[in-house]
């Protein structure tokens, strides 16, 4: 029976004359292992994130509509949908995570706050009770040309003054009430019920004797001046024919174009200066 060769040394074929088999590549089943693990690993990734995306793409069973109604019945409360009664769900424990509140937080007192109430409506008048009357407007009347001299009631007559007094400033303030005759312009009454008339072409202060020439002497319609601000008083009888001082006097001239004419007419209405 003939002696088998023992194996020589690898790094001595050929002393023995053995040689290494050349055919197959070293280390080629361990590779063939490590491949077939990889893709065996591979496969049952995704072998479980298929069932994963399954699992979840299958539609949640609807909730049992009379656990949902009972708030103490059993299950998990969804914080996700709000109510549709309008019942306030009891206080639970929960995680601070699960206490978000799906709907804004309403402000202190925005729903328990009544509507603002009506404003209070004008009493009714009764039968026999008088209106109240409206305010009546005082006004000074200042020249443009002397802005520190005003109508005065000086005697019977109205000058152009300067106001130095309280009773001076009280002779210079009158009240604008509707034209006499127009009731589309003037008439100026004093703080003593006389009114301010033309006779003669100059004004001056006078009691109403109730007359058709009164009421027209006593009416002045305004006009629109040259000057910015200010405005001419024609005479509602006399058209054409405009207050104007005159040596401090007022008077009522025939328009003129002159431009110390239109200085001497302007005037302005200011607030009263008693």
């Amino acid at each position: 029976m003939p002696r088998s060769k023992s194996r020589p040394a690898q790094n001595q074929p050929w002393e023995s004359g053995w040689t290494p088999d050349a055919s197959r590549v070293p280390g080629t089943r361990r590779l063939w292992l490590a491949g077939a693990l990889a893709i065996a690993t591979v496969a049952a990734c995704v072998t479980a994130i298929v069932m994963t995306e399954h699992q979840s793409d299958s539609p949640s069973p609807a909730p049992d509509p009379a656990a949902a109604a009972d708030p103490s019945g059993p299950g998990l409360i969804s914080y996700a949908t709000p109510s549709t009664t309008g019942a306030s769900t009891p206080a639970q424990k929960s995680s601070p995570s699960a206490r978000t509140s799906t709907s804004a937080p309403e402000p202190q007192g925005s729903a328990s706050a009544s509507p603002p109430a009506d404003p209070p409506k004008s009493p009714t008048p009764q039968p026999g009770s008088s209106s109240p009357k409206p305010a009546t407007t005082w006004r000074s009347v200042s020249s443009v040309n002397y802005p520190d001299r005003y109508w005065h009631v000086s005697g019977s007559y109205v000058r152009l003054d300067p106001i130095n007094s309280a009773s001076a400033r009280e002779d210079a303030t009158f009240k604008l009430v509707k034209g006499l005759a127009d009731a589309s312009c003037y008439s100026f009454a004093t703080t003593d019920g006389t009114y301010l008339r033309h006779r003669e072409f100059v004004l001056r202060s006078e009691r109403d004797d109730g007359s058709s020439l009164f009421e027209q002497d006593a009416t002045f319609c305004p006009k629109t001046s040259s000057v910015s601000g200010a405005i001419m008083l024609e005479s509602v009888n006399y058209p054409g024919r405009f207050l104007r001082h005159q040596d401090f006097k007022l008077r009522l001239d025939p328009y003129q174009y002159s431009g110390q004419y239109q200085a001497d007419s302007a005037f302005r209405l200011v607030g009263g200066l008693a």
